[in-house]
């Protein structure tokens, strides 16, 4: 037979010659490899998060062609997860929106992993109102320094039951807690909308949050993580937004709420910048300020400008602060599925993790068929899923398969191990607590690419196809 083998018969080729070989080892009383399970996704949608054959691991004492090297040897941060935010207009859509069953189905296949679920177990609610929300409130309209008008009432309307199911279907849910802006009346501006905080209000406002907390945990709703104010660089002129430099947030964390959340017993771990990766300088002064250090756990950040690497850039000076990714957003200036999907794979789900992120969100949850409801700021963004508000139907987007690649796979607890990856291909590796392998790897080319996955002295061959994402799946070595 002459002229070219297939992709399909170079395929039953590899899966052939794997099991002539068990048979072999079966008959001779060799041991057994394990097997990696296999689901991939690709840009065309021809997969989608599809279950593969299995490959099967072999004794591979040299390496004889590209690989990608897995070294559980070496391992890097603990991952606490995949998520993405359950914002004001979210939780209305998913309580509102969604019959009862429709409803615990939905919030089943994001948070839990039975039947295929996401495990999502890591997500953030915006204290008060964002862009994504029905109107613009904050927790304590009326102009008091003692905060008696002080109220999570409209949290309680939707977020706190959203959240309240989702933590009761995944326990290892964490939680963010973010406000866009601080009351009106403290600010410079006298609004939600553009301004400053007023210096004077700093320790009004740190009671703001400890109040927060405590009636959060009281409506059990956990705050495993804070921020003080969402893009504190960025001053939007239709929607709650706050500009903060960082000498002024280093002075409000050192000198006022750490020490209050520290004397009150609250737990909750503050997390500075919470904004682009453009200026690491921002959380840098931050963390240089020795009032305010102790009081920091890490920087998080978005994915609105710059590169992914300043991530590393900070925690390289600061290698005991930890990282976060807190929020990006796909939408409609990007509407292909294959571009997107490949971009959200190698940036976040594989980039951020490299460069540190302990946990990785997108920002809505849900919205609707026409990118909300919204209360001003983007009116094209898409949410990990779309709840039709007239029918209840689900559409699940690029995002929400990007994000299943990890969230259903990588366990909280997970460590991240190192990899290497041949020309052609990315490549992130985590070891699960229970000794299971998850390696994901992005073929972002336009031709497959063949190579071996290769742990120690065990490969197993295999072939990634063109836009395309995998996740593999194998038991620890003997």
């Amino acid at each position: 037979m002459t002229g070219r083998i297939t992709t399909l018969g170079r395929r039953a080729l590899v899966i052939g010659a794997a099991l002539a070989t068990l048979g072999a080892a079966a008959c001779a009383g060799a041991p057994v490899e394990p097997s990696a399970r296999v689901w991939m996704t690709s840009g065309d949608r021809s997969r989608l998060l599809s279950e593969q054959p299995p490959l099967r691991f072999q004794p591979s004492p040299a390496v004889t062609g590209p690989a990608v090297e897995v070294d559980p040897r070496r391992s890097f941060q603990e991952m606490v997860g995949f998520g993405a935010a359950i914002t004001d207009a979210s939780a209305f859509l998913i309580q509102t929106k969604l019959a009862d069953d429709q409803r615990d189905a939905l919030l089943r296949e994001l948070f839990g992993r039975e039947n295929g679920g996401l495990g999502f177990s890591f997500t953030r609610v915006t204290i008060g109102a964002s862009d994504f929300s029905l109107d613009h409130y904050s927790l304590a309209d009326t102009a008091d320094r003692t905060l008696t008008s002080f109220s999570t009432a409209r949290m309680e309307e939707h977020v706190f039951p959203t959240v309240r199911q989702a933590v009761a279907i995944n326990p290892d849910l964490k939680v963010m807690a973010s406000p866009w802006s601080a009351p009106g009346w403290m600010k410079t501006s006298g609004s939600m909308i553009q301004g400053q905080l007023k210096p004077e209000f700093y320790p009004v406002y740190a009671e703001y949050f400890r109040r927060y907390i405590e009636s959060a945990a009281a409506h059990a709703v956990p705050t495993d993580y804070v921020s003080i104010q969402n893009e504190p660089d960025f001053e939007p002129d239709s929607y709650p937004g706050m500009l903060w430099g960082p000498e002024g947030r280093a002075t409000f964390v050192g000198q006022h709420l750490g020490p209050l959340l520290r004397d009150a017993g609250v737990g909750a771990k503050i997390l500075d910048w919470d904004h682009n990766w453009d200026q690491p300088q921002q959380p840098l002064t931050v963390l240089a300020d020795e009032r305010a250090r102790p009081f920091v756990a890490g920087v998080a950040w978005h994915c609105y400008g710059g590169d992914v690497s300043a991530q590393s850039q900070v925690r390289d000076v600061w290698p005991d602060k930890d990282v976060f990714f807190t929020e990006c957003s796909g939408g409609e200036w990007a509407p292909g599925f294959a571009e997107s999907f490949i971009w959200t794979m190698k940036t976040l789900i594989i980039g951020s993790v490299e460069h540190w992120a302990r946990g990785v969100l997108m920002w809505n949850l849900a919205l609707d068929e026409n990118y909300g409801p919204h209360a001003g700021g983007c009116g094209n963004c898409r949410g990990v899923v779309k709840i039709d508000s007239r029918t209840g139907a689900i559409e699940r987007n690029q995002e929400y398969y990007a994000f299943a690649h990890a969230s259903r796979f990588v366990r909280p607890g997970a460590r991240r191990v190192a990899t290497a990856a041949p020309e052609g291909l990315q490549a992130v590796a985590f070891i699960n607590p229970d000794g299971e392998r998850v390696l994901i790897v992005l073929n972002e080319g336009a031709a497959p690419v063949a190579f071996e996955i290769r742990e120690g002295r065990r490969s197993a061959a295999t072939e990634l196809p063109p836009q395309t994402a995998a996740t593999y799946v194998w038991g620890a070595s003997d």
